[in-house]
C-alpha cells in the first residue's frame, strides 16, 4: 500500500482524531489491517513529536493561544473583524532552569497560566466592547488575589469544614479525609454544571471547543482551515478541565494520610500542599498528551467526559478566530501550506459542515 504525504495525514486525521475514541481506532484496524494500522499510529507519533506544544483557553468572543515564545489573544470585535494581540512569553523558569524540573514546573505553569489568562480575558472584554479599558497591573493583582481567596473558601474551607459532619459515623481520620475529598469533588462538578447552564458561558464554551479542535488539527499536521478543524473532536487530553479534575482526584489521596487536626491546621496543610498536588497532576496531564498507553488513556477518560460540559460545538466563525490565534504564536515554518488567512478574508465563511461532538 503506497502512502503519499497527503494520504498519510488525511487518513491519520480520519481514523485517529475524529473522536479520539477506542471505537475509531478499532475501526482503523479493521478497515486497513494490522500493518496499515501500525503505520498510521507511527505517523501520528511522528507528527506529535515534530510539533510545538501549544495550549490555550477561551476568552470573551475569542481564543487565547500560548506557544513557547508568544501568547496571542484573538477576538472578534463588534464589527465582525478579528483583532489579535500578541505578547512575548517571559517565564520565570527561563531565568531559573531548575523550575523546569518535574514536579516544580506544574506549579509555575499554573501560576503563569492564571496571570496570562486574566490578562487575556481583560483584553477580550475590551475588544468585544464589554469594558472600556484593560485591567491595570494593580487591578489584575487584586483580581488574582480575589480568585485565589474564593477558590480557597469554595474548594478547601467548605469541604474540610463540612466533613466534620461525618463524625457521627466514624472518627477515623482516613475516612474523614476521604469524605472531604469527595465533597470537594462534588462541589467542583456542581460548579461546572451550574456555569454550563448560563447562556453567556455557553458561548465561551463554544470558543473552548474551537480552541481544542484547532490544536488537534495543528497536531495532526494539516492546513489550518475551518473545514479541516471542524472534523476534529472538541475534547483534548491536555485541557485545563482535565487538569482541574485530576487535581481534585490527586488531592483526595494526598490529603487522606494527613490525619485530622484542627480546622485551621487542615486548611493550612491543604494550601501548603497545593504545589505538590499541582505538580503531580501536571505530570499526569503531560504524560497523557503524549502517550498511547491504554492505562493512561483510561485514567484521563473522566476528564474527557467532563469536557462535554465545558466545551460546545463551535460555529465556523468561532473556529476562524481560533485559527488566527494559533497562527499568531507559530513560527512561519510551522504553518502548513494551505492554511487560510481569516483576518483578511473577504466574503462569507465556508458553509457549516457536519461537526463531531
Amino acid at each position: 500500500m503506497q502512502h503519499d504525504e497527503a494520504e498519510q495525514s488525511n487518513l491519520a486525521l480520519l481514523f485517529l482524531y475524529l473522536k479520539g475514541s477506542r471505537q475509531n481506532t478499532a475501526g482503523c484496524r479493521r478497515l486497513y489491517g494490522r500493518s496499515e494500522f501500525l503505520f498510521y499510529i507511527n505517523r501520528r507519533s511522528q507528527i506529535m513529536g515534530n510539533h510545538l506544544m501549544v495550549g490555550g483557553q477561551a476568552v470573551i468572543e475569542g481564543v487565547m493561544m500560548r506557544g513557547p515564545k508568544l501568547t496571542a489573544t484573538a477576538v472578534r470585535d463588534p464589527n465582525g473583524k478579528i483583532q489579535v494581540e500578541t505578547k512575548d512569553v517571559h517565564s520565570i523558569s527561563d531565568r531559573y532552569p531548575i523550575l523546569k524540573k518535574p514536579m516544580l514546573r506544574g506549579t509555575v505553569s499554573l501560576v503563569e497560566s492564571l496571570v496570562i489568562g486574566i490578562r487575556s480575558l481583560s483584553y477580550s472584554a475590551k475588544m468585544a466592547g464589554e469594558e472600556d479599558e484593560q485591567l491595570s497591573d494593580k487591578e489584575m493583582a487584586g483580581t488574582i488575589l480575589f480568585a485565589l481567596v474564593l477558590a480557597s473558601i469554595l474548594f478547601i474551607a467548605i469541604p474540610t469544614g463540612a466533613a466534620r459532619l461525618f463524625h457521627v459515623i466514624t472518627e477515623d481520620p482516613f475516612f474523614l479525609n476521604l469524605m472531604e475529598g469527595f465533597l470537594r469533588l462534588a462541589i467542583f462538578l456542581g460548579y461546572i454544571w451550574g456555569i454550563s447552564r448560563m447562556k453567556d458561558i455557553r458561548r465561551v464554551f463554544q470558543y473552548h471547543g474551537a480552541e481544542h479542535k484547532t490544536i488537534h488539527c495543528y497536531e495532526a499536521g494539516l492546513p489550518l482551515t475551518v473545514e479541516n478543524v471542524q472534523k476534529f473532536s472538541r475534547l483534548h487530553p491536555r485541557c485545563g478541565t482535565n487538569f482541574l479534575l485530576i487535581v481534585m482526584l490527586v488531592s483526595i489521596f494526598v490529603f487522606a494520610f494527613l490525619g485530622w487536626p484542627s480546622l485551621a491546621e487542615r486548611i493550612a496543610s491543604r494550601i501548603l500542599l497545593l504545589p505538590v498536588v499541582a505538580g503531580i497532576s501536571y505530570e499526569i496531564i503531560r504524560l497523557a498528551g503524549r502517550s498511547e498507553n491504554p492505562i493512561i488513556q483510561t485514567a484521563i477518560k473522566p476528564g474527557l467526559w467532563l469536557q462535554y460540559l465545558t466545551t460546545r460545538p463551535p460555529k465556523d466563525d468561532m473556529v476562524a478566530v481560533a485559527i488566527e490565534s494559533l497562527k499568531a504564536v507559530l513560527p512561519e515554518e510551522e504553518i502548513i501550506e494551505g492554511t487560510v488567512d481569516y483576518r483578511h478574508a473577504e466574503g462569507p465563511l465556508p458553509k457549516p459542515i457536519e461537526m463531531v461532538p
